[in-house]
């Protein structure tokens, strides 16, 4: 089974930056095994921050995170439907977006992105869980 992703839907606003999708409006499966992937942060494997003060870096940092949960799994970023982003900062998560769009590619899954005022620590700027769905 597939995974169907819009990112134009008719009567909705399409969100780009510099001419590019951001995430899709609608994203739709048939796949039957959802994977859940908890907020990831820019955490190395030895418990430590990574990029303090670096977006680019951090956001990095958890997509490769949230890659390493996805394999234990079974999964892979192609096989995400959903991520919820938390952010300190919008303007530097927008100057990160590219970084992203490396790990999601085409398979722009739905989003939702919320600037709060902190995180777990004061270094870490983003934090992403992911939704990911494959077939029995």
């Amino acid at each position: 089974m597939t995974i169907e992703r819009h990112q134009a839907v008719p009567g909705m606003f399409r969100f780009q930056i510099d001419g590019k999708d951001v995430f899709s409006s609608v994203t739709a499966s048939g796949r039957p095994k959802m994977i859940f992937v908890a907020g990831q942060l820019a955490t190395s494997e030895k418990g430590e921050v990574v990029g303090a003060g670096d977006m680019r870096a951090q956001v990095r940092q958890v997509c490769e995170n949230i890659k390493a949960a996805l394999a234990a799994a079974g999964a892979t970023m192609d096989d995400v439907v959903q991520t919820s982003t938390f952010v300190t900062d919008w303007g530097k998560f927008a100057q990160a977006l590219d970084v992203r769009q490396e790990y999601l590619g085409q398979s722009l899954p739905t989003s939702t992105t919320v600037q709060v005022v902190a995180l777990a620590h004061p270094d870490y700027m983003v934090e992403i869980s992911a939704i990911a769905m494959l077939e029995a």
